[in-house]
This record gives C-alpha cells, sequence and structure tokens, in this order.
C-alpha cells in the first residue's frame, strides 16, 4: 500500500481554495427551520452535525471526533467570506437506545445539511434509516461494522476501512506477529464488539480455543479471567469499548496473567487513554489494540499542529478522520452545495486528497483507502506499532 501521508495534504487548503473566509463559528445547539435572511449560497444558520457520545462511559472517543470536527469548521469560518457554518452536536452518550430520537431531531433541523457521525455501529443502525429517508448525508468517523453498508442506504459513507478489514488483520497480527496459537476471544455484544469478534473468530480459527461474552457496564470480571486461566491462552482478544477493557485488563493482570503470559490484545473502540486508566498504567502496559486510522501523528498538512494549538493537546483516535468527514461537507457548502440533496451528491463524486488519505467512496459508501493499524501501551501513553498487511 502507498504511504498515506505521502498522498494527504491539508483538507483544510482544499476549502481555503474553494471560498473566502470569515469569522469564527461557535458550537449551535438550537434547532428549526433556516432563516430566510440569508444568500441562496449561504442560507443563515447553516449547520453541520455531530452525532456521537459526548458524554456518558465512551465520551472520550465522542470528544476526540467532535473536536476534529470544530477545528474544520473554525478554519473554513476564519477565511475571508466563507459562509459561516456552525456545529450543532447531538450527545448519544453511545447509546442506541437513544439514537432514533437524535436522529429525528437532525432530520426536523432544517439547518443541518450533513451529519459527521454516527460515531457507534450500534447508533449508526438506527439512526442511518432515518438519514436515509430524509436524504441527509452521514460521513462517520468511527464506525466500522461492514453491514452498515449492506443496507442500500444512498446517505450513508464512512472515512476509514470496516471491521471486514481490521479483523482478519487483527487475527494475522496476534499469530502471525505475536506467534500466539492459542487465543481467548472476549466479545462485549454490541453490534460492534460482537461483530469485529465474530470476524476475529473466523479468521483464527483452530488457534481459538475458547470464547466468551460481557455485558456493558460490567465491572466484575473474576468468572471470565478464571476460565481465562483454565484455557491455557497465551492471549486474549477483547471485542469492545475501553471501559470494560480496561477492567477486564486489570482484572487479568492483578490475577497473574503478566504481559509476558497472556498478551492483551483489543480494538479501535478501546484505543483510548480511557483504557490505561482503567486498568492502571504498570497493569497497561504492553497492551495492543488494532485500529482501522491512521496514527494521529501521521496526518497530513498542518493538522497535528493546528489541532495541538487549539486544544492544548495531541489529536487522538479519531479525530484526524472526523476533520476529513467534515472537510468533505464544508467544501461542499463552499461550493453552493447548501441544500441536503445537493451536498448528498456532492460527497458521492467526492474525489480528494484529505489529512489521513485520498477521499473518496464506492457505491457502498466505502472508503477508496483503507489501511488497519496496531498499536501498543508503552511508558502509559498509546504509540504506533506498525502497519498490518492483512492480505
Amino acid at each position: 500500500m502507498r504511504s498515506l501521508v505521502k498522498l494527504a495534504a491539508p483538507a483544510a487548503a482544499a476549502a481555503l481554495l474553494l471560498a473566502a473566509c470569515g469569522t469564527t463559528g461557535g458550537d449551535d445547539t438550537s434547532s428549526g427551520a433556516a432563516s430566510s435572511g440569508g444568500s441562496s449560497s449561504c442560507p443563515d444558520g447553516i449547520s453541520i452535525g455531530f452525532f456521537g457520545a459526548l458524554t456518558g462511559p465512551n465520551a472520550n472517543l465522542g470528544v476526540n471526533e467532535q473536536n476534529g470536527v470544530k477545528l474544520a469548521i473554525d478554519q473554513h469560518n476564519a477565511e475571508s467570506g466563507a459562509c459561516q457554518v456552525k456545529l450543532t452536536p447531538y450527545d448519544s452518550q453511545g447509546d442506541q437506545n437513544q439514537a432514533q430520537g437524535l436522529a429525528q431531531q437532525v432530520v426536523g433541523d432544517e439547518k443541518v445539511v450533513g451529519i459527521v457521525g454516527p460515531a457507534f455501529s450500534g447508533e449508526s443502525k438506527v439512526a442511518d434509516p432515518i438519514f436515509n429517508e430524509a436524504g441527509i448525508v452521514g460521513i462517520s468517523p468511527s464506525a466500522t461494522n461492514p453491514a452498515l453498508a449492506d443496507n442500500g442506504w444512498k446517505t450513508f459513507f464512512r472515512v476509514l476501512g470496516n471491521d471486514a478489514s481490521q479483523g482478519p488483520a487483527a487475527a494475522k497480527y496476534i499469530t502471525d506477529t505475536l506467534g500466539k496459537q492459542k487465543v481467548y476471544v472476549i466479545d462485549d455484544a454490541t453490534e460492534y464488539g460482537k461483530g469485529l469478534s465474530d470476524i476475529v473468530r473466523k479468521n483464527l480459527g483452530a488457534k481459538k480455543v475458547k470464547d466468551n461474552t460481557v455485558q456493558t457496564g460490567q465491572t466484575d470480571f473474576s468468572a471470565v479471567v478464571a476460565d481465562v486461566q483454565a484455557s491455557g491462552a497465551d492471549s486474549v482478544f477483547f471485542g469492545g469499548y475501553y471501559p470494560e477493557g480496561g477492567l477486564l485488563l486489570k482484572q487479568l493482570r492483578e490475577a497473574g496473567l503478566s504481559a509476558d503470559k497472556l498478551a492483551f490484545v483489543t480494538d479501535d473502540g478501546a484505543k483510548d487513554e480511557g483504557l490505561v486508566t482503567a486498568a492502571g498504567a504498570e497493569n497497561a502496559e504492553g497492551a495492543l489494540m488494532t485500529c482501522p486510522c491512521l496514527p494521529p501523528d501521521k496526518a497530513g498538512g498542518t493538522f497535528v499542529a493546528d489541532y495541538t494549538k487549539a486544544y492544548g493537546t495531541a489529536p487522538a483516535t479519531y479525530s484526524a478522520e472526523a476533520f476529513d468527514a467534515a472537510t468533505i461537507l464544508l467544501n461542499g457548502i463552499a461550493e453552493g452545495k447548501v441544500s441536503r440533496e445537493d451536498l448528498l451528491s456532492y460527497v458521492k463524486s467526492y474525489d480528494k486528497p484529505g489529512v489521513t488519505k485520498q477521499l473518496k467512496f464506492d457505491d457502498k459508501g466505502e472508503p477508496s483507502e483503507v489501511s488497519v493499524w496496531a498499536y501498543k501501551v508503552q511508558g502509559g501513553q498509546i504509540v504506533a506499532d506498525q502497519e498490518i498487511n492483512a492480505s
């Protein structure tokens, strides 16, 4: 695969060439029809929504993404003469039970012409049919369940590879790179965690020694830990999110299953500092994870410096992907695609460099370029290990 960094160019720069600019916009949580005071090429109050967890146990992932969206919007708005775009957040708390109501709010707010999100696969399964019926485009920076692209939705797009690429890559990394032969697979029963774990199971074949399932919100994993010990596994793959993943890792290590006895491998949903916090830095050391996302520090252009300046911290998981997703929508608005119908058509034919990759979609909304990376916890920080070639 060609280097994504060499292909990437500042996505913001593309927007600058397409439109002149103005003052910086801020968050907008209001709803209602777009006012009639704006020009036809720039309606007053035009907005991009962000749909994902901003509070709740998985909020870190959503905040990372919304920061990327807001950075793209702020840079767009700062250009002289730019159509001023607002950000409307929809906090799902990562709970798919809230997704239907939130999606209906999106549809009912005529100012919102496009969505970055939904962030999670479970909420995407609920919200995307509603967006499809209303004709409002959604570009997810992180929902990876492969089945999302198989529903015939015309408004569904994502800027990263799905779990049909991550699952085989994770299995290959565990067996070929780590050399593990007895893998215990655990999922959290969510649309995302179980879906990915099932793909890993299939690709491990006879090297999978046992399965188990936990629940979101679970804190006591003693029965699972005992079963892992009894199985003789040399590695664990956990499909799920960082709150449960971190506690599971902590309890495995406290039971005497040290990193040299049992490799702990997890996924992009657990690729967050929250995993280190929940497990404790010492227990988390050496933990591994896979993600169909570019290492944030490898993003192209000035993204890393701009993000760090804006938020006082380096970009984290999916910040760059969310920036790319927002930039696609902003470039469309800059070209006068300010209705939901026109912006959807614009996204379908999009083909420009972003900060993570060349941004182009097939007829199912999947990206034209895919990569999967392995990461590890080192010195309490999550750092890139290597790109995985799953072919």
